[in-house]
């Protein structure tokens, strides 16, 4: 039996609505947010992830109702944020062949594309991802919400993009929404064949993907410190929050299987393009693309601190990076 949902539709109706309105207003670079209080910042990371995982966004598929529900939340939230568009603009749409059971379909998908200028080095890009698409429905009318899988990773990519509008980054910073990634990486994809900057301007790629669910062992994993050694010295200081601390591994030929993860999801497409990345995740769990994938077998304190603990990695890669 479902779940019921915290969250009614009502908040969704609000921030479509906020979307229209943003967008109608004038082009220009408002003032940075005041500084929110933490126990506001996170009723919005929890707000997020329960209003993309409700049983209206159906899963999240790409290119279904359900996925264009939650690129427009996304939309609206970042337009809230006030974080700019690129030049090139918010959405990047794309056509691709992507992978079914019944075997090769062609997707089209977005990608939600936000910039936060940075303070010391400006053309050089940290690109920061999670995607919102999730697998659906399936044949037998079973919802997958994805609350984990990857409602999370976009909630705290927000909560990332706030505080970096309360203090700049030191990097300019690209914040992308994928799409398609349950089909292939596709969004991730086409990010890095016809990216907003140039590739060679891109520092690193710092992938958000299920970041809720670390009660299983306690730890937030990073991916990629075996590929790009630097990174480890960087992050390893960090201290635990809460009950949850940073583990490093799943990235070395001895990892196999599902137990390598250095293309398990969006940062694999700039691991193929030689760009640095570093994924941040939890462990596999019972939920994992199950329709029992919901809000409400989330511990809210454990997700605020893998969020709190990936905001953290952030700015210890930000002020890093570049010396």
């Amino acid at each position: 039996m479902r779940h019921p949902r915290l969250v009614a539709v009502s908040p969704i109706a609000a921030a479509l609505l906020l979307s229209a309105c943003m967008s109608a207003a004038p082009v220009s670079e408002p003032a940075t947010p005041a500084a929110a209080a933490p126990s506001v910042m996170h009723a919005q990371l929890l707000e997020d992830v329960s209003i993309l995982s409700s049983e209206e966004m159906q899963g999240r598929d790409t290119g279904a109702p359900g996925g264009v529900m939650a690129r427009e939340y996304i939309v609206a939230r970042l337009e809230a944020l006030r974080v700019v568009a690129p030049p090139m603009g918010r959405l990047q749409p794309w056509e691709m062949q992507g992978r079914t059971r019944a075997g090769p379909k062609t997707f089209n998908g977005v990608n939600v594309i936000g910039l936060i200028p940075g303070t010391r080095v400006s053309d050089r890009y940290i690109v920061v991802t999670a995607h919102y698409d999730h697998v659906g429905v399936n044949a037998e009318g079973q919802v997958f919400n994805g609350a984990d899988d990857n409602a999370s990773g976009v909630a705290t990519m927000l909560a990332l993009a706030a505080d970096l509008k309360r203090q700049a980054p030191q990097h300019s910073v690209l914040i992308v929404a994928l799409d398609g990634e349950e089909r292939g990486l596709l969004g991730a994809k086409h990010f890095v064949e016809a990216p907003p900057v140039p590739l060679t301007s891109i520092a690193m790629n710092l992938n958000f993907d299920m970041t809720a669910r670390a009660e299983t062992d306690g730890k937030l994993w990073v991916t990629g410190t075996y590929q790009h050694p630097n990174f480890r010295p960087i992050l390893e200081p960090l201290p635990a929050n809460g009950a949850v601390s940073l583990a490093f591994g799943k990235d070395t030929p001895q990892d196999t299987g599902e137990d390598n993860w250095v293309e398990a999801s969006d940062h694999g497409a700039f691991y193929r393009a030689q760009i640095p990345f570093l994924y941040l995740g939890v462990n596999y769990h019972p939920d994992y693309h199950r329709p029992s994938d919901d809000f409400e077998r989330i511990t809210p304190s454990v997700f605020i601190s893998a969020t709190e603990l990936s905001i953290a990695s952030f700015r210890a890669l930000d002020a890093a990076l570049d010396r």
